[in-house]
């Protein structure tokens, strides 16, 4: 990578090289990326956002569906950039397109999950939660918005720095990946202690068949997501020069299949279905606003629901 004789440049605005003119091994991934392998991630994801597309027009689950498209937006684009590096291994905009769009486009994923925390609380018992679910709201949204700023900052400053020696972009990239890590895992934790403390004090009914269904898969998504943060992180830890960014396999398990997971898993825990919301009342993320709505405790399959 960098410098090659003869004036060839192998990255950076001013890269020249083709496959024609040098070797693979000189590219930054060393590796052309799988045709068929992102062709099929890019199927799946723009399948998913159809059916959340769907399910938030049935629903009206707005604020839910716009986050879920905009984060497979940004995987579908991210996803061709990889598509146009198979092309041209060289290519430095490619290479900016599939970094930033497929670090940035998970953090659109939790967004819509943070926020179902303070609904599930709102839904089943707020005496057991040991804050008001606005402040889970008030947490998670804002270090999802740093760490959206963060990745997507440093992603577009690392890759004008490789093979620089300047890791700053690096650093700050990786910096929003940790808050994120951070952030899933006070998530994690809030929720299943809620979880925990309403299946054994509260006096609001046992937990319903659809909504154990959508607490397994909401947390599923979660810890998929986690997974792929953690593995991020682990591989910008070397920059671009470590050997897991070479590694396209490791990076289709723990990157691809793990995001992929992640937003079906949020088909079976959408709101809409988990909360039998009625087309004519929904009112997508925003229920958490509804203070009457939250003065009883309710439970799955209540005639108030």
């Amino acid at each position: 990578m960098g410098k090659l004789p003869n004036g060839l440049i192998s990255f950076g605005k001013n890269a020249n090289c083709t496959l024609a003119l040098c070797p693979l091994e000189a590219s930054i991934l060393q590796y052309q990326p799988s045709i068929p392998g992102n062709g099929i991630v890019i199927g799946v994801f723009a399948l998913s956002m159809l059916i959340h597309l769907v399910q938030g027009v049935k629903w009206r689950c707005w604020d839910f569906m716009i986050c879920i498209i905009i984060g497979c937006v940004d995987e579908i684009i991210g996803y061709i950039g990889r598509i146009m590096l198979h092309s041209n291994p060289f290519s430095f905009n490619a290479f900016v397109i599939q970094i930033v769009c497929i670090t940035t486009a998970p953090v659109f994923f939790c967004s819509a999950i943070y926020v179902l925390l303070s609904r599930t609380v709102n839904h089943l018992d707020r005496s057991q939660s040991h804050l008001n679910p606005k402040y889970f709201v008030w947490f998670f949204i804002p270090c999802d918005i740093v760490s959206l700023i963060l990745q997507a900052a440093g992603g577009a400053l690392s890759a004008t720095q490789a093979g620089t020696g300047n890791k700053s972009g690096v650093k700050i990239s990786m910096g929003g990946l940790v808050l994120q890590v951070v952030t899933l895992v006070i998530f994690i934790t809030l929720f299943a202690e809620y979880v925990i403390r309403y299946t054994r004090k509260s006096t609001a009914g046992p937990l319903q068949p659809r909504m154990r269904l959508f607490l397994g898969f909401l947390f599923l998504s979660t810890i998929f997501v986690l997974v792929r943060c953690i593995y991020r992180i682990d591989e910008l830890r070397d920059g671009y020069d470590g050997p897991l960014i070479r590694d396209e396999p490791l990076f289709m398990v723990l990157e691809s299949a793990m995001m992929l997971l992640s937003v079906l898993c949020l088909i079976v825990s959408h709101p809409g279905i988990a909360f039998d919301r009625k087309p004519q009342t929904t009112a997508g993320l925003h229920y958490v606003a509804n203070e009457k709505a939250t003065e009883e405790p309710k439970h799955l399959g209540s005639s108030s629901e």
